[in-house]
């Protein structure tokens, strides 16, 4: 196959996005993150979208959404030419990295990225290579004296092919950071906590199965908020401003910087005007009191847990895990395959603080899954390196 890359309309982008997130045995997933809407929403970047199309044919057989985000060069604006841009693919392309002709994509890639005067560009293939089941990593956790990783433990399934194209990658000049601790360290996270919908052979799975994999203080924390009235709706966009009240009490508590209001209404017009179903709030009440609201994000049949907001009091009532329940049965009710709970740390040791974010996600009876994780390609060496030299100080 004879490829080239050009600029796609955005209409060419989603009508890509929905034929390969239809696809049942598609090599790679499509993240929200390589949708046109997430680069109507990082209105500090430029967006593009980028294509692979089979000369022969015509046909769009890879996308992506490139994100353009320029260094402060003095002067940029009065002079063009001195403009030079990190060029990043938020968990993209879409693109089958396993085929015959990804180096000559890839080639391709570069050489388009190049003349938009990228001086970097940064990838992250959404292309799984392991997993590790809940009882594994139990299991690790009960027999490990502190200090265990991800990277520790034999995973339960290993992909030789996602192998293949990490050696591919390094040969062709492309690098990925290791570092203790990786996931959390590029931009978007390599170790993600999924909770599959189907089984082995891809039929779906009952509600009853799913929830029978749960361990005994999730199951109890369901059944109690159901006990107890806390009652889930699905919102809309006149309620965003109560769920970004109970977002900046979960940041205040949490010790992190929230985003204002105006961003997620900004992510609900641009995902909504793309695709209806992009993008649903949760909002869990007890007696008219939202105590927990939720987001969740679908592409085809992968459906992501987003951004969470819980109240300080009426913890005990447990709406937290009543609004994960009626995001995970509504998106078993649309067919979805996976229902994601996004990153984790690597890290297994109690002791340390992100600890506790996959003992809650282990509570699914889901799996730990790593990705390729995020890759660079330096364009300009210097320029490149100088760049690392600044996020290392960040």
């Amino acid at each position: 196959m004879v490829l080239r890359v050009r600029t796609l309309s955005r209409e060419e982008h989603v009508a890509f996005i929905e034929e390969r997130a239809a696809e049942k045995n598609a090599a790679t997933s499509v993240s929200f993150l390589q949708c046109p809407s997430w680069g109507d929403l990082k209105t500090d970047w430029r967006a593009e979208s980028v294509g692979w199309i089979d000369d022969a044919t015509g046909k769009v057989v890879g996308a992506g959404l490139v994100l353009y985000r320029d260094l402060p060069i003095p002067k940029r604006d009065k002079l063009p030419f001195l403009r030079r841009s990190l060029a990043y693919l938020p968990e993209g392309p879409i693109l089958d990295l396993t085929a015959p002709e990804t180096g000559q994509a890839l080639k391709l890639l570069l050489a388009h990225l190049r003349k938009r005067r990228a001086f970097t560009v940064k990838m992250g293939p959404q292309l799984v290579s392991r997993r590790w089941t809940s009882e594994n990593l139990k299991k690790a956790i009960a027999e490990a004296d502190g200090g265990v990783r991800l990277k520790d433990i034999k995973p339960d399934f290993e992909d030789p092919s996602a192998l293949r194209v990490i050696e591919a990658l390094r040969a062709a000049g492309w690098s990925r950071k290791e570092s203790e601790g990786a996931g959390f360290g590029d931009f978007q996270p390599r170790y993600v906590f999924q909770l599959p919908l189907v089984d082995d052979e891809g039929e779906p799975r009952s509600l009853e199965d799913i929830q029978k994999g749960f361990n005994q203080l999730w199951r109890r924390n369901i059944k109690k908020a159901e006990k107890n009235g806390v009652e889930v709706t699905v919102g809309g966009y006149e309620d965003l401003p109560e769920f970004h009240k109970l977002y900046e009490v979960t940041a205040k508590r949490d010790h992190f910087t929230p985003r204002p209001l105006a961003y997620f209404q900004r992510m609900w017009k641009a995902m909504e005007s793309e695709d209806p179903r992009r993008l649903r709030l949760y909002l869990a009440r007890h007696e008219g009191e939202l105590l927990a609201a939720t987001t969740l994000v679908t592409v085809g049949d992968h459906a992501w847990y987003s951004y969470g907001a819980s109240a300080d009091h009426k913890r005990e009532l447990r709406p937290s895990n009543a609004v994960q329940w009626r995001m995970l049965s509504d998106a078993h009710a649309a067919g979805c395959k996976v229902y994601d709970l996004r990153g984790i740390s690597d890290t297994l040791d109690p002791s340390d603080h992100l600890f506790g974010l996959i003992q809650f996600k282990l509570g699914t009876g889901g799996q730990a899954v790593e990705y390729l994780g995020e890759w660079d390609h330096p364009l300009n060496p210097l320029l490149h390196r100088a760049f690392e030299l600044y996020m290392a100080r960040r």
